[in-house]
């Protein structure tokens, strides 16, 4: 079949305004990690921004939205996978310069987000009020979660497809574009959710249903954008909408990579709701603190997810063009820079770690305990650190199976043994959930590490 003249090699070629398989690799690490950090970070606000406009309405409205933002968590794992699916088989055949072969990956992880959309719009519609009431939402948060959740699941036919298409941009090198429009998105969630939300000027005043619609709205935007960009082939891949068609093998190649993604997403929620059960029978205070604790935690982890998403493509696109050392190479550097990043972050924690968490909330048990957390989990940053980039090299090499395999070893094998035997069997209390954290993620981040100097990514095929 001859090719459109918008998705030639020679127009392909002007359109990839860096090639990431040669010239200098750290200009090439930071081309890609700026713009990915900065989505990550987007993405973070986007809840916060949310949460901070519901928060005006009441503690019930706050319920509401959490609870329901936690079943949405758990339906993302599916999606996550597919997505770093889509980034291993989008770069490897973009470093291989198979241009069609990469447009045929993005559209089909594009047709999967609208089925698994329409498969969420539909179950998630119907059983709003049971997945609520499993999760302990009674009352008026049931009534006002029910309502937002629902909203929020006829959007995903919009959310999905914004989130494998962004993945697939930043597989093929184009991290910038992505970024733009979820910039844009975000500013359109700023402005319209008070609108929505408050009823301000001649919108009428919706409550939590509102935060949902302008959600909805935002990411309706989004993916329209990023859609008329990849039809008129505007960026590095291009949706050819004559032939677009389902190809269940390549759909099967995706999900191979992906599913064990979901499966190591899937184990660090069960680990933590394991944790969280575990710290909680030390009382309030415990539970504040390690709430406080995980955010800051996962605020510090933000840089590394986006080099890791780094690392994955870079990886994936050198093996293409049968570049293994130069792949290597990359995802050493990557990993640098990241440890630099969380030993500057240890030594703040170190130093100011009482301030920290008395920012968030001042009384002394709080402190004491959150003090405790964040000394014993920042001595294992450095160790994390490895999990977290090479974990994503591999992914982007294929090999998607090694580093859930570790995560099942590190979490249900290390892990909750060890934190129950220290604070429970030894009465170390929540210092020993701590410690038990710390010594994981150490022995997890050798793990990772020997695993990918075996070097066997090198030779996983995608074919």
């Amino acid at each position: 079949m001859k090719m459109e003249k918008n998705s030639s090699p020679a127009k392909k070629q002007i359109l990839l305004k860096r090639d990431l398989t040669t010239g200098n690799i750290i200009r090439n690490i930071w081309y890609l990690a700026l713009p990915l950090i900065i989505g990550n970070i987007l993405l973070g606000a986007f809840d916060l921004v949310d949460m901070a406009f519901v928060g005006r309405l009441g503690p019930s409205a706050v319920a509401a939205v959490a609870i329901s933002g936690t079943i949405m968590g758990i339906i993302w794992i599916a999606i996550m996978g597919v997505s770093v699916g889509t980034v291993a088989m989008v770069a490897r055949f973009i470093g291989a310069k198979e241009f069609e072969r990469a447009d045929n990956i993005a559209t089909q992880s594009f047709l999967m987000s609208l089925i698994g959309g329409a498969i969420t719009a539909v179950v998630g519609f119907f059983s709003a009020e049971f997945l609520l009431k499993a999760m302990g939402a009674r009352g008026e948060v049931l009534t006002l979660g029910v309502s937002y959740f629902k909203i929020l699941c006829l959007g995903a036919l919009a959310i999905f497809p914004c989130v494998t298409l962004a993945f697939a941009l930043r597989g093929s090198g184009d991290a910038h574009t992505p970024m733009k429009t979820l910039i844009l998105s975000t500013i359109l969630n700023i402005i319209l959710d008070p609108l929505f939300i408050f009823g301000w000027g001649w919108f009428p005043r919706l409550g939590v249903k509102g935060s949902a619609i302008a959600t909805v709205i935002a990411r309706v935007t989004e993916m329209t954008i990023l859609l008329f960009i990849l039809i008129k082939g505007k960026s590095h891949l291009h949706l050819h909408l004559k032939r677009i068609r389902i190809e269940t093998a390549t759909i099967g190649k995706i999900l191979k990579i992906g599913i064990f993604v979901s499966l190591s997403e899937l184990m660090w929620n069960i680990s933590g709701l394991v944790l969280m059960k575990i710290v909680a029978s030390y009382g309030t205070f415990a539970i504040a603190a390690y709430g406080i604790g995980m955010r800051l935690m996962l605020a510090i982890h933000m840089p590394g997810f986006g080099l890791s998403q780094t690392a994955a493509t870079l990886v994936g696109q050198n093996l293409g063009a049968n570049k293994p050392k130069r792949a290597e190479k990359s995802a050493w550097f990557t990993l640098g820079f990241y440890e630099i990043i969380t030993l500057t972050v240890m030594v703040i924690i170190f130093l100011f770690s009482s301030s920290i968490i008395a920012g968030f909330n001042d009384h002394p048990e709080v402190v004491k305990i959150g003090v405790s957390y964040l000394r014993f989990t920042g001595m294992a940053l450095a160790f994390m650190a490895l999990s977290i980039i090479l974990a994503g090299a591999m992914q982007g090499a294929g090999d998607s199976f090694s580093p859930m395999l570790i995560d099942f070893i590190n979490l249900f094998l290390i892990r909750i043994p060890l934190a129950i035997f220290l604070a429970k069997i030894l009465n170390l209390a929540t210092t020993g959930i701590w410690i038990g954290i710390a010594v994981s993620d150490t022995i997890g981040g050798i793990c990772m590490t020997l695993r990918f100097c075996q070097g066997k990514w090198k030779h996983k095929v995608i074919s």
